[in-house]
């Protein structure tokens, strides 16, 4: 039974525009090879962090919804302390009113991005 995760990480911001696409593809596409689904993904951007980590004060935010077997998450955060390139990251299983929240703030998002 696939669950429904969202996660969130940050990449440093020292990374070109062609390295930080490249690592949100490889984790777009491990999560895939492991029979996930994608079911939205938001680039939001350099942004300031809370709190400086790793002596950086911005980081390049990157956010995953998708569904997966419970078994892989494990597999997915482990990559994420990998890889150098991640500073931090936090994977939840969304809940269904967490689901239902997601779906009225997308579909709220477009009708914006609509009326622009």
């Amino acid at each position: 039974m696939q669950n429904h995760y969202e996660t969130v990480f940050i990449l440093t911001p020292v990374l070109s525009d062609g390295q930080m696409k490249e690592t949100v593809e490889k984790f777009k596409d491990m999560i895939l090879e492991h029979g996930g689904e994608i079911v939205h993904q938001e680039n939001w951007g350099l942004r300031k962090l809370a709190y400086p980590i790793q002596k950086k004060s911005t980081g390049f935010y990157q956010l995953f919804e998708f569904k997966a077997d419970p078994t892989f998450i494990d597999k997915l955060e482990v990559q994420y302390r990998r890889d150098e390139r991640i500073i931090r990251f936090l994977t939840f299983k969304l809940d269904k009113y967490a689901i239902q929240y997601s779906e009225k703030r997308r579909s709220a998002t477009k009708k914006e991005g609509k009326e622009n």
